[in-house]
């Protein structure tokens, strides 16, 4: 699986070179977040950083959309059928790649970790170590931080006295 999702990660990126477009260079930005979240998700063995990673990045592709469809709204979209054509023959050769080298190298890290049997090899990485004391401090920073910056961001866009209040006609 994370074969699969890392070929296509690598077509999303190479796609992302080839198009003109502000709002399919949005959609493919859209598409290449999620399979990285999903890469460091599988990766990690857990889930919240990419969970957070996704947040992140769609929030601030919520702004650049506004932004885009504002300047950019009826530009015309005009699709080339050779980039079609160069994207999908090295969509199947990256793909074919990747699972002659994956069936290649799976033989060996299986012999290999087998054969050590050293304990850091049975451990699974988790977060255990961010979520306890020590580091805990700095959650709740963050927790105080965002909460002050709500409060703030509220304040300011209040409509009776705030900079974005709407003017009188």
């Amino acid at each position: 699986m994370l074969v699969l999702v890392t070929t296509m990660s690598l077509m999303m990126s190479l796609t992302l070179m080839f198009v003109r477009h502000p709002l399919i260079m949005g959609l493919v930005l859209l598409i290449q977040t999620t399979l990285v979240s999903l890469i460091t998700g599988f990766l990690n063995n857990n889930y919240w950083y990419s969970y957070i990673l996704f947040l992140v990045m769609i929030g601030g592709m919520l702004v650049l959309f506004i932004y885009m469809t504002s300047v950019a709204s009826n530009e015309k979209f005009k699709f080339s059928s050779k980039i079609l054509l160069m994207l999908l023959c090295i969509a199947i050769l990256s793909t074919f790649m990747f699972f002659m080298l994956d069936i290649y190298y799976f033989y060996i890290s299986n012999i290999s970790m087998e054969s050590l049997n050293y304990p850091i090899f049975k451990h699974q990485l988790t977060l255990n170590k961010y979520l306890n004391y020590p580091m805990s401090s700095i959650y709740f920073i963050l927790i105080i931080y965002l909460l002050i910056t709500l409060i703030a961001v509220v304040k300011i866009t209040d409509f009776k006295n705030g900079p974005l209040r709407q003017s009188k006609r």
